[in-house]
């Protein structure tokens, strides 16, 4: 029998049960650096004064470093949903047809959903300008790759459209955000430039369903959407019917680690497609 040879790098992509250990350590170093960063931030108030961002989601400041500690702590969900990700990911044979084509586009993915809770945390823990701005970027970065990633498999292109498309959602959506005025149910401008890119995504992931060239198992995507519907419920619900702004179970809580799983759900329908 004549062995595979290695990669340049030590890899053997091509042998059933190999592991790429690199995209899992990408996702582990930017979960380390953004949470160490993150608590250094709050410690010696890098991230400014509290100006009150955040304070409309129920949870009542607290003194000390963290003022909201339950929607701030509910944010590791984000960054195990991001490793899982990357260790899921190890294994060629586990991401389908369209990932691996896409270089560098399932390393981005993992490290996008990671930054999602140290940056949305900075927000709580502070409520700070600076960690509302975080918290918005983050924010506009997962809903923009969602977007883009439909964009260029629904055109049939490259990575080169993926990034272009990735980057003028995510400016567009910034500037959206700096329309001041409050909107009915989503409150902000920013919040609505967020959903309107994950109901982009969601007609896209049909459409493409719907054409059967490559095949996705729209399973995971339904859960996906089932998660973040569920998640958007708690969120509206928890600003006013369900605010209990002293208790350590907030409703914003609930809709982080909802949106943790639902980011996990959709790698697992990127994941799933197949030629």
């Amino acid at each position: 029998m004549v062995a595979t040879p290695p990669t340049p790098t030590g890899r053997f992509p091509d042998v059933p049960g190999a592991r790429d250990h690199r995209l899992v350590g990408a996702a582990l170093a930017t979960a380390t650096v953004s949470t160490v960063l993150l608590v250094l931030g709050v410690r010696f108030g890098w991230l400014g004064p509290d100006v009150g961002r955040g304070a409309t989601f129920c949870e009542a400041a607290r003194d000390g470093w963290v003022k909201q500690p339950a929607n701030s702590l509910s944010n590791l969900g984000f960054v195990v949903a991001g490793l899982a990700i990357g260790w899921r990911a190890r294994d060629r044979a586990l991401l389908g047809d369209t990932l691996p084509r896409l270089r560098g586009t399932t390393t981005a993915l993992a490290c996008i959903v990671v930054l999602l809770g140290p940056a949305s945390a900075a927000m709580h823990a502070t409520q700070s300008d600076l960690g509302g701005r975080l918290d918005m970027l983050s924010m506009y970065l997962v809903a923009g790759f969602a977007a883009a990633y439909a964009v260029t498999r629904w055109w049939r292109r490259g990575r080169t459209l993926l990034w272009q498309v990735f980057l003028l959602l995510v400016a567009a959506c910034q500037l959206v955000g700096l329309w001041d005025r409050e909107i009915p149910v989503v409150m902000f401008a920013g919040n609505a430039a967020f959903g309107l890119l994950l109901v982009l995504a969601v007609v896209l992931e049909v459409r493409l369903w719907r054409r059967g060239s490559p095949h996705t198992d729209l399973r995971w995507g339904a859960a996906a959407l089932a998660s973040m519907l569920v998640a958007f419920a708690i969120w509206n619900a928890s600003r006013n019917a369900w605010c209990d702004p002293d208790s350590l179970l907030q409703g914003h809580a609930a809709w982080h680690l909802l949106g943790a799983l639902a980011a996990y759900l959709l790698f697992r329908l990127y994941a799933s497609e197949r030629d």
